[in-house]
């Protein structure tokens, strides 16, 4: 009786282990494949409280009021799928009664405002080039599997031909248009700009495998960028990455032929070390720790390429430039939210305090991730400019650039 009694515990015993491994498993293969598998929608969870008309015809916006609707600056708002997009602009009334907040509509750039019920809160203040108001054109640029888009934004016609260009880089999810905020002070320096896409964000041809590599393999198609910028007469350029873009710009400064012409980097809530990103993001969605860290594991294996549809595993130690920080090499501007809740602002401190000869680290007081510029526009271009004329041979002064704008 006792030895069966013991044989039947011990199988339950073995089962419920089992079934806690193949649960563990389970939930690591989610954790990796949910870093790599592209995303191009998201669902719409902000609520619409009400849209109101002025006398004026203009517009403004109700929504409940949380630390993200709250915050001051200019942001934007997508709504009917990612086909409506409006530019909301300061905060015009607080309604403590009902805890909402209202915000003016600075534009409605398409779709049916008064009609959204919900939609996505974003730093995207410009959804398309034509609403900088400056002259551009598009271009496309030979990549690996095909031509990628891209935006080219030259400097007044009355300037000479700039010889230093600036590459913008956006991040993990988004399109070109989240790296157009970096185009005004750009342009005010008389640099030519050019955006790019690159594989798997829904614009670039993807790559075979179709999924992100988290910068290992993206910086190919930013280099095809310096490229271009090359053949078109650029001697010096300048890599503004955006969040997964910084993480894309650091892979290339470092791996690019061309390295050496690249005279620094302008890093906007940058992701120095994935792991340190991807641990903050899981512990704040109450993943447990062990999963994680086997989620890393298959990420990094050869033989569980088949569990996350990956090419080749991705180097996590090769993406790792806290670790690296002795390697860093080019002069970085680090642009970080102290509250950001996506890529932790630590490890830009920490960039900052390895290599202070290096890394300028300026602190924002943005909500949410990838904000700075929206919260606080003029500190962060006044930020790039005097960043940028203390980079070796940038040839103006800020006199200069005053005349130029």
């Amino acid at each position: 009786m006792l030895a069966s009694t013991s044989s039947r515990t011990l199988k339950l015993g073995v089962l419920a282990a089992s079934g806690a491994l193949l649960a563990s498993v389970s939930g690591a293969a989610y954790f990796a494949r949910q870093v790599v598998v592209p995303k191009y929608s998201r669902r719409e969870d902000l609520d619409v409280r009400a849209v109101h008309t002025n006398e004026d015809g203009s517009l403004k916006i109700e929504f409940l009021a949380t630390e993200l609707t709250r915050a001051p600056g200019r942001y934007s708002f997508w709504y009917e799928h990612g086909t409506g997009h409006a530019c909301l602009g300061t905060v015009a009334e607080t309604h403590l009664d009902r805890r909402t907040v209202t915000r003016t509509v600075e534009r409605v750039d398409s779709g049916n405002l008064k009609q959204a019920a919900a939609g996505i809160w974003s730093g995207y203040v410009y959804s398309k080039p034509e609403q900088l108001g400056l002259p551009y054109q598009d271009v496309e640029i030979p990549v690996d599997n095909g031509v990628a888009p891209a935006w080219r934004f030259d400097p007044h016609a009355s300037d000479e031909a700039s010889k230093t260009w600036a590459i913008h880089i956006h991040g993990m999810g988004g399109k070109m248009a989240g790296a157009l905020r970096g185009i005004p002070v750009t342009r005010r320096l008389g640099l030519t700009s050019l955006v790019v896409s690159f594989r798997n964000d829904g614009d670039a041809p993807p790559s075979y495998d179709r999924r992100y590599s988290l910068g290992q393999t993206e910086w190919r198609d930013v280099e095809a960028g310096i490229n271009y910028a090359i053949s078109n007469g650029a001697e010096r350029i300048v890599l503004f990455g955006w969040s997964l873009g910084a993480s894309i710009a650091l892979q290339a400064a470092s791996l690019s032929p061309s390295s050496s012409r690249v005279a620094g980097m302008v890093l906007d809530a940058p992701v120095f070390d994935w792991r340190t990103t991807l641990a903050a993001n899981a512990k704040a969605a109450g993943l447990p720790q062990p999963l994680v860290h086997l989620g890393f594991t298959v990420l990094r294996s050869k033989s569980l390429r088949w569990v996350t549809g990956l090419a080749e595993p991705i180097r996590l130690d090769s993406l790792n430039w806290l670790a690296r920080a002795t390697e860093l090499n080019k002069p970085i501007l680090v642009l970080h939210g102290e509250k950001d809740d996506t890529t932790p602002f630590e490890a830009s401190r920490k960039a900052a305090s390895l290599r202070p000869d290096l890394v300028r680290l300026v602190e924002f007081g943005s909500q949410g991730h990838s904000l700075e510029w929206n919260v606080d526009p003029e500190k962060w271009e006044r930020s790039v400019e005097e960043w940028f004329y203390g980079l070796p041979l940038t040839g103006s002064s800020p006199e200069q650039a005053g005349a130029q704008s």
